[in-house]
C-alpha cells in the first residue's frame, strides 16, 4: 500500500475567503445562495485521503473524485477539476502533515475525507486515530469555510475480502475495519458533517472481481462509480441543487 508519488491536481481557480470587510447586506445574500450560484463560480472541490482517493490501480480519470465531478456536471453544475490531497500509504497523521504543508486556499464548496485503512494497516491504535481523525475533520470543516455540510466522511472500504487481505486475516482486519469506522462515524455525527458508508459495497468484491483493479487490493473503477451513486445526491442536497 505505499507509494511516494504525491499527486495533488492544483485547480487554477483557487479558492479564497470571502472579505471580511463585506457589507453585511452582501453577507445576508451569500448565506442564502447555494455556492455554485454565487457570481456564477464553479464547485470547488477538495478530496482528503489515501489511495481510495488518489485511485491507486486504475486511471486519473476513474477515481473517486473525478467521477463524482462528473456526475455533478449531469445536472448542469458548473464543478472546477478536483483538487486531490491523498498519497497511497498515507495514514491520518501523515495526511494532516501534508494538509499543514500545503498552501491551500479555502473555502472550498465541497471537502471529502477518506482515511484511515494505513492507520488500522500499519497497527496503530484506535485511540490515536480517534484524536487524529477529529483534527482532520474540525480542519476539513475549517477548509469548507466553516460550513459542516460541506464536508463529506467516507467510510473506510473492508480489502479483507481481496487476495491481498486475505493473506493477513481476512477476520481480523474486518473486525478492526469495523471499529475505526465506528469511530470516524460518531466523530462525523458529533460535529454535523454527513457520513457516506461504502463498506458494504466494498465487501462485495468477495463475490465480483470486477469490483477490484488489477492488483487485486483496491477499488476498480465500477466501484468507484457504484460510490459515487451513493455520494452525489448528498453533494447535491449539501449544494442545494
Amino acid at each position: 500500500m505505499i507509494r511516494t508519488v504525491i499527486i495533488m491536481v492544483v485547480v487554477l481557480a483557487v479558492n479564497g475567503f470571502a472579505s471580511s470587510c463585506q457589507s453585511s447586506s452582501h453577507q445576508d445574500v451569500t448565506k442564502k445562495t447555494p455556492p455554485y450560484q454565487r457570481q456564477n463560480e464553479m464547485v470547488r472541490i477538495l478530496a482528503l485521503g489515501d489511495s481510495y482517493t488518489v485511485a491507486e490501480g486504475v486511471k486519473e480519470s476513474e477515481s473517486l473524485p473525478i467521477q463524482l465531478a462528473v456526475e455533478l456536471r449531469k445536472d448542469s453544475l458548473k464543478v472546477d477539476t478536483p483538487q486531490i490531497i491523498a498519497v497511497t500509504g498515507w495514514t491520518s497523521s501523515d495526511l494532516m502533515r501534508a494538509i499543514n504543508n500545503s498552501n491551500l486556499a479555502n473555502p472550498y464548496d465541497l471537502v471529502t475525507l477518506l482515511i484511515g485503512v494505513n492507520d488500522q494497516f500499519q497497527g496503530y491504535d484506535e485511540d490515536s486515530y480517534a484524536t487524529n481523525f477529529e483534527k482532520l475533520l474540525i480542519k476539513s470543516i475549517e477548509l469548507a469555510g466553516g460550513v459542516s455540510n460541506r464536508v463529506i466522511v467516507i467510510s473506510i472500504p473492508d480489502y479483507s475480502v481481496t487476495p491481498f487481505g486475505k493473506r493477513f486475516g481476512p477476520s481480523r482486519i474486518r473486525a478492526e475495519i469495523d471499529r475505526f469506522n465506528e469511530i470516524n462515524r460518531k466523530i462525523a455525527e458529533n460535529r454535523g458533517v454527513d457520513y457516506v458508508n461504502v463498506t458494504e459495497i466494498s465487501r462485495r468484491a468477495s463475490e465480483d472481481p470486477t469490483l477490484l483493479a488489477p492488483d487485486g487490493l483496491h477499488p476498480s473503477a465500477k466501484m468507484y462509480a457504484e460510490w459515487v451513486e451513493l455520494i452525489a445526491p448528498v453533494v447535491k442536497s449539501s449544494l442545494g441543487k
